[in-house]
């Protein structure tokens, strides 16, 4: 992660923020869906992760208790926040909501 975790999440358009671990399975099958949506939407949206055992304070700080976690900033402010694994029609619906 590049720039400071306020700088990025301030962003205009909406950043997903996955909260992952090297050794969590279920993380490993969000991977592929994530880059995926990147990948369709492009320049309208961010996507960063956040390793919660190298960044302990942020996970922390948004009360991270499973991963994955995905959470939606946009302009610094938490537009969506769940725990678990997101199939690609619900991280776009979460998505959308957001580009509107």
């Amino acid at each position: 992660m590049k720039g400071s975790f306020d700088d990025i999440t301030s962003d205009i358009r909406p950043v997903v923020v996955d909260f992952h671990a090297e050794w969590c399975q279920p993380c490993k099958m969000q991977a592929p869906i994530l880059k995926q949506v990147a990948e369709e939407l492009g320049e309208k949206i961010r996507v960063i992760k956040v390793d919660v055992d190298t960044n302990n304070d942020i996970a922390m700080r948004f009360g991270i208790r499973g991963v994955p976690t995905l959470m939606i900033f946009q302009k610094g402010e938490v537009k969506y926040k769940q725990a678990g694994v997101h199939s690609r029609s619900q991280l776009m619906d979460a998505i959308r909501k957001n580009l509107e």
